[in-house]
């Protein structure tokens, strides 16, 4: 992991690969952001209009090389464009930082150290930076033949050091902003591993084995119940989806508990290792990414180990709901009926409507145990994406004023979301002539039809929002800002705020 500093000293002689400043767009060309002062003077005041001679106007994310100047112990000044230039007496929005330090940090692979000079004005600013240089630095090359040297794929490792300017070392906000920075997005890393594994080797016993290995590792109780536990709690639709494959189904429980909490949250996560589709096969062309079904488990594990890193005041309880959707002899058939671990009964009419059996298990489950709230994150529905494109998940939630605090939780961090009603018309297409439910209803609004399914196995008077994030989990385009190819960590950013707001009691 790329490690974070704070330095006062001045850039020009600090001892590094690379200088980042920022450079936003102004009303009559690119403007050098606060930060750089030092960097433009060296320049003799003439950086603004070098940058717009090579090109650069500002846009966010836009990349720009020049020589350092004389003098320099750092041979390269990296512009990266931060956007429009704020209001007056307005700072840079943080995630306008977390961007541009995210694309500055992926595009210095193979350097040593960086110093970055970009806009400051506090704490929060400090942690954006911070966060968007580790996760702008992430790569996954454990399966690349120089991936034991954690190499990326052009034989360059990620960046190793990152120092920020303009913070300050003794200040106890800005190593507080520092070290969350590092804790979140070396967690959200994490989850990002965990989707870009292939599922010969992360099916349910592993993905379990390795919340065992990190539970350990952060003072976190973890209880795992295999196939012959699962059976004999009557856990149905877990066992249900996991039926026809040769790799067993898991429920696994991480529980972080503070001696001052005054509240208690459920995170469950919709763990399918690799979603087939099972019976209902998924058509050619859908299989290739289906090893990020379980995106809301790995979410899921990444926000409990970083709430325990974090050491937050508030209980918070994980439920990875894991298992391998394959079509077999033993496989749940499309007209089969599953009791589940509520005792309610459904009708499978689509195997690949699966996410949601076994986080109705959890999510019951979880319910037992009387928490303020629960939240579940899945992978769920093809019809979230076409209603909210690939970089925005949907909140549902049986609670108006917490859906709306979950968005703006979301926003805060940086996670575009968006909030979905749970229409009643809806639930009745769900009616099962045999079984008290079906897992399908109706084919248009399939998003908050899903929704509906799982408020049934959400106990009387908790709390409980789900979130969708079958658009954003996965990133099938090439990297932006600090979003890489391949596994985001969508939603753990999410879950570690409210589970701050929480413990502080700030929660709207």
């Amino acid at each position: 992991m790329t490690a974070l500093t704070l330095s006062t000293a001045a850039a020009p002689g600090l001892r590094a690969d690379a200088i980042v400043i920022g450079v936003a767009k102004g009303a009559k060309g690119p403007i050098v952001a606060p930060g750089a002062e030092a960097v433009d003077k060296a320049y003799d005041g003439r950086l603004a209009g070098i940058l717009e001679t090579l090109g650069a106007s500002g846009a966010e994310g836009e990349l720009t090389k020049l020589p350092a100047p004389a003098g320099f112990k750092a041979p390269l000044v990296l512009a990266v464009g931060l956007g429009q230039e704020p209001e007056k007496d307005a700072g840079f929005d943080p995630e306008a930082l977390r961007k541009a330090a995210g694309a500055a940090a992926r595009t210095l692979t193979g350097a040593k150290k960086a110093v970055f000079a970009l806009p400051v004005t506090d704490a929060a600013d400090i942690g954006a930076i911070g966060e968007g240089v580790v996760l702008g630095a992430y790569s996954f090359d454990a399966y690349k033949h120089n991936g034991d040297d954690a190499k990326a794929k052009n034989g360059k490792a990620p960046l190793a050091e990152a120092a920020l300017l303009g913070g300050k070392p003794r200040d106890a906000a800005h190593k507080a902003a520092l070290l969350r920075a590092a804790a979140v997005g070396e967690e959200l890393n994490r989850a990002r591993d965990l989707i870009n594994m292939p599922p010969n080797d992360l099916d349910p016993e592993a993905f379990a084995a390795l919340a065992q290995t990190a539970a350990k590792e952060h003072g976190i109780k973890v209880q795992v119940l295999d196939e012959k536990a699962l059976a004999k709690g009557g856990y149905g639709g877990i066992l249900g989806v996991g039926s026809g494959s040769a790799s067993a189904p898991r429920l696994v429980k991480l529980s972080y508990t503070s001696s001052k909490a005054k509240k208690n949250l459920a995170f469950v996560g919709k763990g399918i290792t690799y979603d087939s589709g099972g019976i209902s096969l998924k058509p050619a062309g859908h299989n290739e990414t289906m090893k990020c079904d379980m995106s809301g488990a790995a979410a899921v594990f990444a926000a409990v180990v970083a709430a325990a890193r974090l050491g937050l005041e508030v209980n918070v309880t994980g439920w990875l709901a894991l298992a391998e959707n394959m079509p077999s002899g033993s496989a749940t058939r499309p007209g089969d009926v599953l009791r589940m671990y509520s005792g309610k009964t459904v009708e499978v009419l689509n195997t690949d409507a699966e996410g949601r059996l076994v986080l109705a298990d959890a999510l019951w489950a979880a319910s037992a145990e009387k928490p303020d709230a629960i939240v579940d994150v899945a992978t769920l529905t093809g019809a979230m994406m076409l209603a909210l494109g690939s970089r925005t998940f949907g909140i549902m939630a049986n609670d108006d004023a917490f859906r709306s605090a979950l968005h703006e939780a979301a926003e805060e961090v940086g996670e575009p979301a968006w909030p979905m009603p749970l229409p009643e018309h809806l639930r009745k297409g769900m009616d099962s002539s045999v079984a008290d439910i079906a897992n399908m209803g109706e084919r248009m609004g399939g998003g908050l039809v899903a929704g509906l399914f799982l408020r049934e196995f959400v106990g009387e008077g908790i709390t409980w929002a789900h979130l969708d994030i079958a658009g954003p989990a996965f990133n099938e385009g090439g990297p932006f800002g600090y979003t890489p190819k391949g596994g985001t960590g969508t939603a753990v950013r999410t879950l570690v705020r409210l589970a701050e707001l929480t413990a502080s009691g700030d929660l709207g």
